[in-house]
């Protein structure tokens, strides 16, 4: 990889990630067959997570060229997923795997350490649970985004995830999960609805995508939930 008059090397091994900080273009060459992933992170995305765990100093990102970061690439590996999933509910589920991204990328890959040092834990509070979980109940079947739900209690999308979790036991994608999976079943009971139909009402874009959230979460599929009805 070139970046200004800089080339940085290294042998390509399975599970290596490597990322150029803002303002330096790279140029990346590869000898042989390589499969890659990219995610373009902004660096007003990466500022509003240092500003949320307290630092308040701007972020400087260290040069990386194939270096191992198993949780990293975890977290990617399930970007990757979410996207080619085609699930309603991957956007949703993107936008906090992106934030777990940030705080990987500043508390491992920073010029300089930044320390997590988060104010005192609060969950929402009570009419803030109900505004939330009331939008969610009334728009199950929607693309709700993250940043939706956080503007609804004036809280930023990070301290929102975390607060909610506090409040609920639940991740915001978690509870609306079970909404929807709620929702199904009582549909379920009504034979004329095709399951297919179903999947659209609750949400979901494909019946094969319903069908595995359904299963992960009741323990069958939603025929076998049908027939022993």
């Amino acid at each position: 990889m070139k970046i200004g008059r800089q080339t940085l090397s290294a042998p390509a091994r399975s599970g290596m990630i490597t990322f150029a900080p803002r303002g330096h273009e790279g140029f990346w060459r590869a000898d042989g067959s390589v499969e890659v992933s990219n995610v373009f992170l902004g660096h007003g995305r990466l500022l509003a997570c240092a500003d949320q765990v307290g630092n308040g100093r701007e972020p400087e990102l260290l040069h990386r060229v194939h270096f191992s970061d198993p949780k990293l690439f975890t977290i990617m590996t399930m970007i990757n997923d979410e996207i080619s999933s085609g699930d309603v509910m991957s956007h949703l589920y993107i936008e906090q795997l992106l934030d777990l991204l940030c705080l990987q990328l500043l508390r491992a890959h920073a010029a300089t350490s930044i320390p997590i040092s988060p104010g005192p834990r609060r969950g929402l509070s009570a009419w803030q649970v109900k505004r939330v979980t009331t939008y969610i109940r009334e728009n199950v079947a929607e693309d709700i985004r993250l940043q939706e739900l956080a503007d609804l209690v004036n809280l930023s999308r990070f301290h929102f995830c975390t607060a909610f979790r506090m409040a609920t036991g639940h991740t915001p994608y978690g509870w609306l999960t079970r909404q929807r999976i709620a929702h199904a079943k009582t549909l379920l009971k009504d034979r004329t609805l095709r399951i297919v139909d179903i999947a659209l009402i609750v949400g979901y874009e494909t019946q094969s995508a319903f069908s595995a959230s359904f299963r992960k979460v009741v323990g069958l599929t939603p025929s076998e939930f049908r027939r022993r009805l």
